[in-house]
């Protein structure tokens, strides 16, 4: 595959993923959760670094997994204390990634790791970074990772998709009927947390953000069905890829950021012209009172 493939497969990986967890997220209110966990996550990518001094592999996700763990039991906590949860969220996000940008800054020496990195990622260096995959040949380590999560998430959805679904319009009724509520929580916390830490070296946490939340948010305008939610969302995060790629290289800019912007274009075209929800059919055809 050529240069421009790999980086398009990968980044349409991240899409795929990120449209899927979204869904649930927009579903559950709990949107700016992905902000939080994706900012977190450096903290524990650091800390994963300083013990093992490696900055990819299964420490750096495990180190990830822990924090968007961690992040997600703090806020649940500074809201049982009556703190407001929007208000808990930004207070344990920005203070554990302030923390994680010192030990960058103080303990990471000269290691492949920095806050422009953190923020923006190194797509274009990803095809570089490859390993070799049985009757494939040579694969970017960050496309082999990222299709692994990929596959990881679709089981889980999958697997629970009936308990989440339940949870996710009436955590009331699941709890009643037996779900356990709390563990599908953090279950789904921690599916957060994977595909955000496979996504951060790649994209960097701005385009994380912004496929975690804008195709799902797209999605949302075009149907009340889950299933075909986390189709579109899945599809709009793809599409989001290759329009951001062909517009970063139209004007030569980043291509994390074009493709985090390909997002809100596309949940501006959703916003006026959607069948149920956009602008341009409420003008057109006011409804009746």
């Amino acid at each position: 595959m050529s240069y421009t493939a790999w980086i398009v497969l990968t980044a349409s990986l991240v899409g795929f993923s990120c449209g899927l967890i979204g869904v649930f997220l927009i579903l559950r209110k709990n949107a700016m959760m992905a902000d939080a966990i994706s900012h977190t996550v450096l903290l524990g990518i650091v800390v994963a670094f300083i013990i093992t001094k490696e900055v990819s592999g299964i420490y750096m996700v495990i180190g990830g997994i822990l924090a968007g763990l961690l992040t997600a039991y703090l806020v649940q906590w500074l809201h049982s204390l009556d703190v407001q949860h929007d208000a808990s969220m930004g207070i344990v996000f920005t203070t554990l990634f302030a923390i994680g940008v010192i030990l960058i800054a103080t303990s990471t020496g000269n290691a492949h790791l920095d806050i422009q990195h953190a923020l923006m990622g190194e797509i274009t260096f990803i095809p570089f970074n490859t390993m070799t995959v049985p009757l494939i040949g040579e694969v970017p380590k960050a496309t082999v990772l990222l299709s692994v999560v990929l596959i990881v998430v679709l089981f889980f959805i999958i697997a629970f998709y009936k308990e989440w679904k339940i949870t996710s319009f009436d955590p009331a009724l699941a709890a009643s009927l037996g779900i356990p509520v709390l563990f599908l929580h953090y279950l789904f916390m921690s599916l957060v947390s994977v595909t955000t830490v496979a996504s951060f070296d790649a994209v960097g946490a701005i385009m994380v953000v912004a496929m975690l939340i804008t195709p799902a948010a797209s999605a949302y305008l075009w149907t009340d069905r889950l299933s075909i939610m986390l189709v579109l969302s899945s599809l709009f995060g793809i599409l989001s890829a290759f329009i951001g790629y062909y517009i970063a290289a139209w004007i030569d800019t980043s291509i994390s950021g074009s493709m985090a912007f390909a997002t809100g274009l596309l949940f501006i075209i959703s916003f006026l012209f959607s069948p149920k929800h956009g602008m341009i059919r409420k003008y057109v055809r006011p409804s009746e009172v």
